[in-house]
């Protein structure tokens, strides 16, 4: 290793005090502190360093770099993981790793560079060396982020599409020389696990592996598409279908069957539509996916839906609503009765919206009932409905159960039909508070549909509290975000100022491994808030426009879904390009 400090030097090196002089020196601990720190390490031993981050007095990187000029060798920051080559990391094993606390970042001649959390272990150094069969040169690199790098480089969902990959290409090929009988057997008699072992026919393996890469993608869904002569497979990350590896056409039929039967479908039915349900555990968690499988002219057509509990926070504060609508929301939400509708499409968050509602609302006094198709997560403390049209449980039917039950607070998954409509404002009007989805482009025109749907104008005037209208933008990646300056044209559809303009800093992503080349990571919320107060209420008996209706809003200060995105792109939290896809209009 190139460095002043021999790796024969005992690990306790970095206990002593010159290391605590050089940390007084740069001015990063005073005298007395260091005396404090050296007092407790003296009392419950254990490394300088680690005394000083369990003792919160400096963050990791401090103490990572000043240990790299103490040693005087390397200090490599990890969060651009743009500096590790993936095949070099990788040709070292994820158990020596993870033991070590180290991973290999690069070649550099004849030698591999390695970051280490503690770049003095002896035998980590030999072991590595050993294992890899060349020559090494050690750098540092804090442990939280060589955490983070191992969870990436053996764990990222790169690494489960190049074993589809590696599947597809040298085993599907012999896997179907056996009968078709045999096959269904085979594929039957085993059950999903987080086993991706050898054992396993490869019809079960590639479910297993799609499943896998799709969670740890962050996928929402997976789609399955017979062609002609091919099979498609397309994930939807961050909103965005993405092709991933297909598996040969004649596994097609195979890996449909095997999808069902996890699902409890029936796999000789291949004519009409089917739903089902399965768990997996992945990462030691529990995670729901829903079926959905339709015939098409070149076959089944089976899209699978993620629904990862625990990648989902069904927190109101953390929605990412502004402040001001924060608090404007939780005062509708605590008023007694009423109507609060959230409105979008397919896929913009409205179902998060509602849960974190019903997340602040939960209380031991209150009886909160919900009627949803499907039940997507499960809420402990409520009652929650399934309908069931096959059993003639609908909408309707389960409201009207409901309210014999004494409900304080209802969830009506999606209003549907100008039946639904009417029980619910009937409920609110008798004192309950209810909560429901609806399919519109914005806040205005959810209140013409549901004029159109039937409903007198005093009964929607009288029992609406409030409609938000909202959609999902991609987040930038934080890994490679970097300036750019927005052509006139954009800021003209997005309405900045040439003022607003000149006092803003525009983003985006570069594009990395981090986010896989797209330069977004993540998705938040834009919203519209239409509350419906005295005036509006006025307004929809006097039977205003949808346009009225808007323009009495935004005179109000409530801004629409554009207004609401490009305070976003003002925040360097999204896009332009990126708002303008989900938002822009040119109505208003």
């Amino acid at each position: 290793m190139e460095s002043t400090k021999s790796i024969g030097e005992a690990p306790s090196v970095e206990t002593g005090p010159l290391f605590g002089e050089l940390l007084v020196a740069k001015g990063l601990l005073s005298r007395e502190e260091l005396e404090e720190v050296l007092n407790v390490q003296r009392e419950r031993g254990g490394r300088l360093g680690e005394v000083l981050l369990r003792l919160k007095m400096l963050n990791d990187e401090d103490v990572t770099r000043t240990l790299a000029e103490y040693l005087s060798i390397e200090y490599i920051k990890l969060n651009d993981v743009n500096i590790i080559d993936m095949d070099v990391a990788r040709g070292l094993p994820e158990s020596i790793a993870k033991r070590f606390r180290l991973i290999a970042v690069r070649e550099e001649g004849e030698k591999i560079v390695i970051a280490m959390a503690d770049p003095l272990n002896v035998v980590a150094i030999d072991t590595v060396t050993l294992k890899m069969k060349r020559q090494i040169r050690a750098a540092i690199s804090s442990p939280k982020e060589i955490s983070r790098a191992i969870d990436l480089i053996y764990h990222g969902s790169d690494v489960e599409e190049q074993r589809l990959r590696d599947l597809v290409e040298l085993e599907i090929g012999t896997a179907f020389e056996q009968d078709k009988d045999s096959l269904i057997e085979e594929i039957t008699d085993s059950d999903i696990s987080g086993d991706m072992g050898a054992t396993k026919a490869p019809v079960i393996r590639f479910v297993d592996l799609l499943l896998s890469q799709a969670v740890k993608s962050r996928a929402s869904d997976i789609h399955i598409e017979p062609q002609e002569k091919s099979t498609s497979v397309r994930m939807r990350i961050d909103g965005v279908l993405q092709h991933m590896v297909p598996p040969a056409k004649k596994m097609q039929s195979a890996v449909v069957a095997r999808i069902k039967i996890l699902a409890k479908m029936d796999i000789a039915e291949r004519r009409l539509p089917q739903d089902g349900r399965l768990r997996i555990k992945i990462s030691d968690r529990d995670i729901d996916v829903r079926v959905s499988a339709i015939p098409t002219i070149y076959g089944e057509k089976i899209v699978m839906r993620i629904l990862d509990s625990g990648a989902v926070s069904h927190n109101l504060d953390q929605l990412g609503l502004e402040a001001g609508l924060l608090e404007e929301f939780k005062t509708m939400l605590s008023q007694p009765h009423g109507i609060v509708v959230v409105t979008g499409p397919t896929g913009s968050g409205k179902s998060t919206t509602l849960y974190s509602a019903l997340n602040y609302l939960k209380d031991p006094t209150k009886n909160i009932t919900t009627v949803e198709d499907p039940v997507e997560y499960r809420l402990a403390g409520i009652n929650q409905i399934q309908v069931k049209p096959e059993i003639d449980l609908d909408f309707a039917k389960c409201l009207r159960a409901i309210l014999r039950q004494d409900p304080d607070i209802i969830l009506i998954g999606e209003i549907r039909d100008k039946e639904t409509v009417e029980i619910a404002i009937k409920a609110s009007l008798t004192g309950h508070l209810v909560l429901s989805t609806f399919h519109t482009n914005d806040a205005p025109s959810a209140i013409s549909r549901l004029l159109y749907m039937g409903i007198e104008r005093y009964l929607l005037a009288s029992s609406l509290n409030l409609v938000i209208a909202q959609r999902l933008v991609r987040k930038i990646c934080s890994n490679c975000k970097e300036k750019v300056t927005l052509a006139d044209e954009v800021l003209s559809r997005l309405k900045i100022s040439g003022e607003q303009a000149a006092g803003a800093v525009f983003h985006r992503g570069k594009g990395c491994n981090s986010c896989q080349g797209t330069g977004y990571s993540g998705r938040l919320p834009i919203f519209e808030f239409l509350p419906v107060d005295k005036d509006i209420g006025e307004r929809i008996i006097a039977a205003e426009s949808e346009s009225q209706i808007r323009a009495s809003a935004r005179a109000k200060g409530y801004g629409g879904l554009l207004e609401s995105g490009v305070g976003k792109v003002l925040q360097g939290l999204t896009t332009a390009e990126e708002v303008i896809s989900v938002a822009f209009t040119g109505k208003d």
